[in-house]
């Protein structure tokens, strides 16, 4: 049996937020104000990811929350060109006392860079001060895979971004993850707000194993122990020999994905699945790797990180 890794030796699941923004940048709530939010949302982390500008401070410290401490970096767009190919990435770290080299309120202008190639150097950079990196918003930054899936080092990819979802009805339910995943990366998928107006607050979110200190949490990220939800619980997932198992809270639809595989999708028009086992002989079979989503009665999808069989 292979138990993908969020399921194995479970602690309580901690609810957190990786990418949002306050007042310090261009979001509508004040940090306080989000803080604030999101424990009345029962999220046990945030990290507040303004613009180049590092945090790790909680600034409501009467509530009883963990902040992870980052910040969203984004480079120059294209000379000439609107809106395309810019990468964004948020930096999440450890406690700076554990080799976290930002500071806190240091502010970083943005580079140019015009290819995944030149972008490279600053993840680089981000890298050895300690941090890692998600890869934002590929479709709101125009990014197909060809123009950023040579970037190295980042342990995950946004599949699902509530303020493009929202505004622009994009960058929702993995659209770009399986082309990673089929090209050998071993990259995982996160849900996220990016929230900016405050209705994009607490709507995408991870649920991670692990022990509520900062430094657990980023552990507990890079190792993949984790999964993704706008909403639907997901209790456990496995491969049993020649079948996939995932056991969740009511569901709609319950999908298995691997590349570009056609979906097999098993659906309940009641919305009360709670357990489904696929068939790994058949639909073109043999995968490299296996994932699974949950779709609820409302529509909200849940997203485990990937099982690698080869």
């Amino acid at each position: 049996m292979i138990r993908q890794q969020a399921f194995i030796d479970k602690k309580r699941m901690l609810k957190g937020g990786l990418h949002c923004h306050t007042t310090r940048s261009d979001g509508e709530l004040s940090p306080e104000e989000t803080i604030r939010l999101h424990k009345q949302k029962g999220y046990d982390f945030l990290a507040l990811t303004d613009h180049r500008l590092y945090n790790y401070k909680n600034f409501a410290p009467e509530v009883d929350i963990t902040i992870i401490p980052g910040m969203e970096y984004n480079n120059h767009q294209v000379e000439g060109i609107s809106g395309i190919r810019t990468f964004h990435s948020v930096c999440l770290g450890p406690e700076k006392e554990s080799g976290n080299l930002y500071g806190q309120d240091e502010y970083y202008p943005s580079v140019r860079a015009d290819t995944q190639e030149e972008y490279q150097a600053t993840l680089d950079t981000i890298h050895k001060k300690g941090n890692i990196t998600i890869y934002c918003h590929p479709e709101w930054s125009a990014t197909a895979v060809a123009h950023f899936g040579k970037l190295e080092g980042n342990f995950a990819v946004e599949i699902y971004n509530t303020g493009c979802d929202f505004n622009n009805d994009m960058d929702y339910d993995a659209p770009y993850w399986d082309q990673l995943l089929g090209m050998g990366k071993r990259i995982y998928g996160v849900a996220v707000d990016d929230a900016h107006a405050k209705r994009e607050y607490c709507n995408g979110y991870v649920m991670v194993n692990a022990e509520n200190n900062v430094n657990d949490i980023i552990a507990a990220l890079k190792e993949g122990k984790f999964y993704s939800s706008c909403g639907p619980e997901i209790y456990d997932f496995y491969v049993d020999g020649d079948k996939a198992v995932v056991e969740c809270s009511p569901a709609a639809k319950i999908r298995l994905h691997s590349e570009r595989h056609p979906t097999t999708v098993i659906r309940d028009s009641e919305g009360k699945l709670t357990r489904a086992e696929f068939d790994l002989t058949k639909n073109f079979a043999p995968y490299d790797y296996v994932r699974v989503s949950v779709g609820d009665s409302e529509g909200r999808l849940a997203w485990t990180n990937p099982i690698f069989l080869k």
